[in-house]
């Protein structure tokens, strides 16, 4: 999760409890010694996560004394054109708890390919979010946040698994 999207003027509704719930699910995982595998979206000019600005900083410092990846991406799904799936594959990673911003963009489109690679998905609802849809005249009024995030997890289908809460989800080491 990105410094952008948790902190300053592009900060998501509910920022501050996608942030204790990804904080929660990264020390679960620090402590069963599962894999920690974080990504970083290169940002294009301008824009609030561009490379090398304060908002495209990961939020949550990565223990690369542990073990802990940083992967950078620059599309939506995090295992396209990276190497997620070696990398869990490698380590013989089965299941994920993916977390984080946006939930109809980065979340979802990383859920949905783990799940279509046949990895087990699960995905909190506390620990992702993503901003409020403006209003598109003629076409809609704004949708807020809880409800993008909410359709997001509907469009995944019934294959990935939709919890409540970060509290609902334990790990084990690969």
């Amino acid at each position: 999760m990105q410094s952008a999207f948790v902190t300053g003027p592009d900060t998501v509704p509910h920022a501050a409890t996608v942030l204790a719930r990804t904080e929660q699910l990264i020390a679960k995982a620090r402590a069963a010694d599962a894999l920690v595998v974080q990504l970083q979206n290169d940002g294009p000019e301008g824009a609030s996560d561009e490379v090398g600005t304060p908002g495209w900083e990961v939020h949550v410092p990565v223990d690369t004394e542990r073990g802990e990846i940083l992967l950078r991406k620059t599309v939506d799904d995090g295992f396209e054109e990276t190497d997620l799936e070696e990398l869990l594959r490698s380590r013989g990673v089965t299941a994920l708890a993916v977390c984080g911003v946006m939930s109809e963009m980065c979340v979802s489109a990383t859920a949905r390919t783990a799940r279509d690679l046949e990895f087990r998905v699960v995905l909190p609802h506390d620990a992702h979010g993503t901003h409020d849809i403006p209003a598109a005249p003629g076409i809609s009024d704004a949708v807020p946040a809880a409800t993008v995030s909410r359709v997001a997890e509907w469009a995944l289908g019934d294959e990935v698994e939709i919890v409540p809460s970060a509290d609902d989800v334990s790990f084990v080491a690969p």
